[in-house]
């Protein structure tokens, strides 16, 4: 019984700190996947005379000579199960906008709700 106790102590004491960890986890994630579709953006927009796409998918799939801006078969999904939200440059912006809504799925928020963008992370 006492056993038993203690372990229960121990979780009590040690889960808080697992899941604030799996939580900057997930942000480090949507990050790296903003990094990298934002990357790829830029590389389309080179090769096609400095237009971007209309959509996110574009760069899944293989163009004339096979070759994929991300390679991956479709558009991955960000650590919550929800799409990167595209928002294709503006007049007056130079370059598009590549979002995660957090664990929420919804506009703005704080901590594991808040945004994640391409604008503020670089």
């Amino acid at each position: 019984m006492v056993v038993i106790v203690i372990i229960g102590l121990l979780a009590g004491l040690v889960l808080p700190s697992v899941i604030q960890k799996m939580a900057f986890a997930q942000r480090g994630v949507a990050k790296a996947d903003i990094t990298s579709i934002d990357q790829a953006l830029s590389e389309y927009a080179i090769r096609n005379g400095n237009r971007y796409p209309d959509t996110l998918d574009v760069l899944v799939m293989p163009d004339e000579n096979g070759y994929r801006y991300l390679n991956k078969s479709r558009m991955p999904l960000d650590p919550w199960k929800g799409d990167y939200v595209y928002e294709a440059p503006r007049p007056g912006e130079p370059r598009p906008r590549v979002i995660s809504y957090g664990k929420d799925q919804a506009p703005g928020g704080e901590g594991d709700n808040a945004d994640i963008d391409n604008w503020d992370e670089n």
